[in-house]
């Protein structure tokens, strides 16, 4: 067992109308193993695949049928656990435990309680605008996963759909190590970051292919642990926050009018921003847990863990290390391009041979803000790493001015062509020719004959006259020998 020691700083307590309250949360993320079979069937996992076309005679607990373990979901949940920093238990076990719902075949669920396959770990994350926090992983344990039940098709009954019935789950389980909603949607972002760079899980929340169930409670700063509400199945990191805020307040408003926290599984509406009861909630007694007769225990060599560790890649923290080393840039941004394996991919193709500083503005700014917007995953973006090298490097041989890159790439989000065709095709290259230049600064200074005058006593009107220079050039001319040329002949 353990507890909660952890004193959250003074920003993140809640105050309530007598007085203030820390929250405490814990999750359990469970993340779908990358497997094309299932945990303990042949049968495949391919998703969006028509209702029951999935399931195996196993998945579906024909009388006499027995499972049988799948070795590569073992060796995907070790290397998860080395990518975690914890401990790799060489003998573990499956149990079951026992809870009955239409689409839980078997009237049980194969698990792990006692003997999990990894123990204790931590990992270090580092919630926007805050320090870096480390939380403890209290365990990870292979589950397979149960059926759904589908609600919405008829008005009298519900269908089940078997083909989830046996994936293959890795149950991260966090320590109550969180003080604020930020913590916890930075801790999943981690999580979900370290499992695509293993390649253990896809990640991919859309899909319930990583979820979290969310432990809330509230206590008086540095006070005894409250009682605990469980909110469950949570697939966006926006919704993990915005269903802690609500829950805390929830908690705090029920105990400062003198009422009492009953321990609960709840789930959070996400289109009216609040949490309702779904059941009260289990303790692990309640599952009646015994070793699964069916199979036997896993037992594991040091050797076998010492050669999956040889193999694995750079891990988040890894590499962001290495971009701030290699790349020279702030560690914020390196913070930001390493929490995700298809992120950090795109930045090194964007960044070698250019800029790295520039390449990464881009990237986080530019890039991040127009995909947000529409709602676009970075695989899927109109503009792939080549092509925004392209654009950066047309600005670093200044054929064009980083203001006419900005509409330059607006257009290549609409798919109006590449760079080099858009820069060529609507005559945006910028006027480098000084003669030229110097033309439309005679032109500019005539036109404004009284502030030219007064440039000597107040150089800060140069900048007008450069705005004016730009606007008459249609964006075009080289700010730099704008400026160059307005100096010799103004004196500012």
């Amino acid at each position: 067992m353990f507890t909660a020691e952890r004193v959250a700083d003074k920003k993140d307590w809640l105050s309530g109308r007598d007085h203030d309250w820390e929250i405490i949360i814990g999750l359990e993320i469970h993340a779908q193993v990358a497997s094309n079979s299932k945990l303990f069937s042949g049968a495949p996992t391919a998703y969006g695949a028509e209702p029951n076309t999935q399931v195996s005679l196993v998945d579906a607990a024909m009388p006499g049928m027995l499972p049988v373990v799948n070795e590569f979901c073992i060796e995907q949940g070790v290397r998860t656990g080395l990518g975690l920093n914890a401990k790799i238990n060489l003998f573990s076990r499956f149990d079951r435990k026992n809870y009955f719902y239409p689409d839980l075949p078997q009237g049980y669920q194969i698990s792990q309680f006692e003997f999990p396959i990894v123990g204790e770990g931590e990992i270090e994350i580092t919630p926007e605008d805050g320090e870096a926090v480390v939380v403890g992983i209290e365990r990870l344990h292979l589950e397979q996963d149960a059926g759904k039940s589908i609600h919405d098709l008829s008005p009298n009954e519900t269908y089940v759909d078997l083909n989830r019935s046996g994936v293959c789950l890795m149950e991260i389980v966090s320590k109550p190590d969180m003080r604020s909603p930020e913590e916890a949607s930075a801790y999943v972002e981690k999580i979900r970051g370290i499992v695509r760079a293993l390649g253990t899980c896809d990640g991919d929340m859309e899909k319930g292919n990583l979820r979290a169930d969310v432990n809330v409670s509230v206590r008086k700063p540095g006070g005894e642990l409250g009682t605990r509400c469980e909110l469950k199945n949570i697939n966006s990191m926006r919704f993990i926050r915005q269903a802690i805020n609500y829950e805390a307040r929830r908690q705090i408003d029920i105990l400062e009018a003198g009422g009492e926290i009953d321990q609960e599984t709840r789930l959070f509406d996400n289109a009216k921003g609040e949490t309702r009861t779904m059941r009260s909630k289990e303790d692990a007694h309640d599952y009646r847990y015994f070793p699964d007769p069916d199979l036997l225990p896993i037992k594991i060599t040091q050797a076998y863990v010492d050669g999956i560790k040889a193999s694995l890649p750079e891990l988040p923290d890894a590499r962001k290390a290495r971009f701030v080393s290699e790349y020279s840039i702030p560690e914020y941004d390196a913070r930001i391009l390493t929490a995700d394996k298809a992120k950090g991919d795109f930045y090194e193709r964007l960044a070698k041979g250019r800029d790295a500083k520039i390449a990464a503005n881009w990237m986080m700014g530019d890039l991040f803000g127009a995909l947000n917007k529409a709602g676009i995953e970075l695989d899927d973006s109109p503009v792939n790493s080549d092509a925004l090298g392209e654009l950066l490097d047309l600005i670093g041989d200044k054929t064009i001015s980083g203001k006419i890159a900005k509409g330059v790439f607006e257009k290549m989000l609409a798919g109006e062509g590449g760079a080099n065709e858009i820069v060529e095709r609507d005559g945006l290259k910028q006027v480098t020719d000084t003669g030229a230049i110097e033309k439309i600064v005679d032109e500019v200074i005539a036109a404004n004959a009284e502030q030219a005058a007064k440039v000597a006593d107040n150089p800060r009107l140069i900048g007008f006259f450069v705005g004016q220079v730009m606007k008459a050039s249609g964006g075009k001319a080289n700010p730099q020998a704008v400026n160059e040329i307005l100096r010799k002949k103004l004196g500012g």
